[in-house]
């Protein structure tokens, strides 16, 4: 990751952890393509620890099922990678942490791992703020590394743009 993307993730984290304080609330993140890249950037800013609640690293889809309760069903329905099982890990990370809104990140970060419809570079997001579920789908060019470093990025714009909007 090149330094200006480095910190304009580390100042999207502190604008959203300010916004996350203000309004008295905690994250909790469940991540599989950037493999706890959102939870580190967000402890990567001192004081975190009054908005962050726990990250879920489910990079599998049996942990997915484990940790995040997504049933084998809708993983076998929608593919790992889709706005469904985004939406379901989101909402699965809110229900087994103690935090208020929850991020959640699935993708094909490559160099493989394609599949028709889904090429690399493919992920998923989703974000639970306040009784909303949103989901979002892009495809980011790029190796490996580009592919997740720009879902980090993507996943923490989202979150602040659903906290600016709430209440």
């Amino acid at each position: 990751m090149d330094a200006g993307t480095h910190q304009k993730i580390l100042d999207l984290s502190a604008s959203v952890g300010q916004l996350l304080k203000t309004k008295r609330l905690l994250l909790t993140t469940a991540e599989s393509c950037t493999g706890g890249g959102v939870a580190q950037a967000i402890t990567d800013i001192p004081g975190s620890s009054e908005w962050f609640d726990c990250g879920f690293i489910t990079y599998s889809n049996a942990a997915k099922n484990e940790l995040l309760n997504i049933s084998e069903a809708l993983l076998a329905q929608h593919g790992a990678v889709s706005e469904e099982i985004a939406a379901a890990m989101a909402e699965g990370a809110l229900a087994n942490s103690s935090a208020d809104v929850a991020l959640s990140t699935t993708g094909i970060a490559g160099p493989g791992g394609a599949v028709p419809g889904k090429p690399v570079g493919t992920v998923c997001f989703g974000w639970v703020v306040g009784d909303v579920t949103h989901t979002e789908r892009l495809v980011f060019s790029g190796d490996r590394a580009a592919v997740r470093a720009q879902s980090v990025l993507h996943a923490l714009q989202g979150l602040q743009r659903y906290l600016e909007n709430r209440s």
